[in-house]
């Protein structure tokens, strides 16, 4: 699977695709139904299928100052794309042209004349264009194919990318798993840190939560996969660690059973179990103590799942 740009010419080989256009950020349940959908038409039809997201997402355009929100990165969401049938991945690089584009524009000049599209599925709610303005009836009245696809319905209301972030915040691993058909996962490249982990028997792989959503702080059960493949169970601690100082905001998985090097390394955490909240500990002998119970109780709550 590739990835395309906007700003660049969309290889002959695919133009004519069908594209499924939204932001996708978490690939939920209603993500998946909408780009199944696009993989569908796609292969009725003999045209490849084009997954189209946003980055950086347009809230960050229109609210700079938000606290970090996303589920998952480029990356991530390529690999679930690509998982779900699509031919590619396109990347619209959201900006203050783009948001100030009157819809009509942006549908007959980006959609119809650039990529070639042709059809396009989104979701019922999706809106596009200045002012929202774009929508599957606006794409139709410009000649191209459209449909939109329902929510999906999950116990109170429709499955949404909020409320897998409230789940996260509230420390439900479980709900937003069951909403995104996979746990909650944070990847990025382990760094040095002040090596108090390694100083306690608890050595730890740190890594920045840069624009991820922060879950509840805590202590959680994890596995970790390496980039050879190899999945691994452990338990971190994500947080800004108030035993230390000074507080410092990181993700810090302690994977069992393992002692090799992993500093500039990419790893991939994901979060199964939350098992306490984060705390201040009087001295180094209680926190190791803690971290021994939680590891044990980590230990059980993964096997248990196997």
């Amino acid at each position: 699977m590739i990835r395309l740009d906007h700003r660049q010419a969309i290889p002959e080989n695919l133009r004519g695709a069908v594209l499924a256009l939204g932001n996708f950020d978490g690939f939920h349940l209603g993500h998946q139904a909408v780009v199944g959908e696009a993989v569908s038409w796609a292969r009725e039809q003999g045209r490849p299928a084009i997954v189209a997201t946003f980055d950086p997402h347009p809230m960050r355009h229109f609210k700079p100052d938000a606290a970090p929100f996303r589920l998952t990165t480029l990356d991530q969401r390529q690999e679930l794309f690509g998982q779900a049938g699509a031919d590619a991945m396109l990347v619209f690089h959201f900006d203050g042209d783009m948001a100030s584009q009157p819809a009509e524009a942006w549908a007959e000049t980006m959609l119809r004349q650039h990529i070639g599209a042709a059809g396009v599925v989104t979701g019922e709610d999706f809106t596009f264009g200045k002012g929202r303005g774009g929508n599957p009836d606006l794409l139709r009245a410009r000649g191209i194919e459209a449909r939109a696809v329902p929510a999906v319905i999950d116990g109170p209301g429709p499955v949404s990318s909020s409320r897998i972030r409230t789940a996260l915040q509230e420390g439900n691993c479980h709900e937003a798993a069951r909403l995104m058909t996979r746990p909650f996962a944070i990847r990025g490249v382990v760094q040095h840190g002040d090596k108090r982990g390694r100083s306690i028997g608890f050595p730890t792989a740190n890594l920045d939560l840069g624009a991820y959503l922060r879950p509840l702080y805590g202590i959680y059960a994890v596995t970790g996969r390496l980039p050879d493949g190899r999945l691994l169970q452990g338990a971190a601690n994500i947080g800004v660690r108030p035993t230390f100082d000074p507080p410092k905001e990181l993700l810090e998985p302690y994977f069992f059973d393992f002692s090799s090097d992993l500093y500039g390394q990419e790893i991939e955490v994901a979060f199964h179990h939350f098992l306490r909240g984060e705390a201040k500990f009087d001295s180094l002998d209680e926190l190791t103590a803690q971290m021994q119970r939680d590891c044990e109780e980590a230990r059980k709550l993964l096997s248990a799942a196997r």
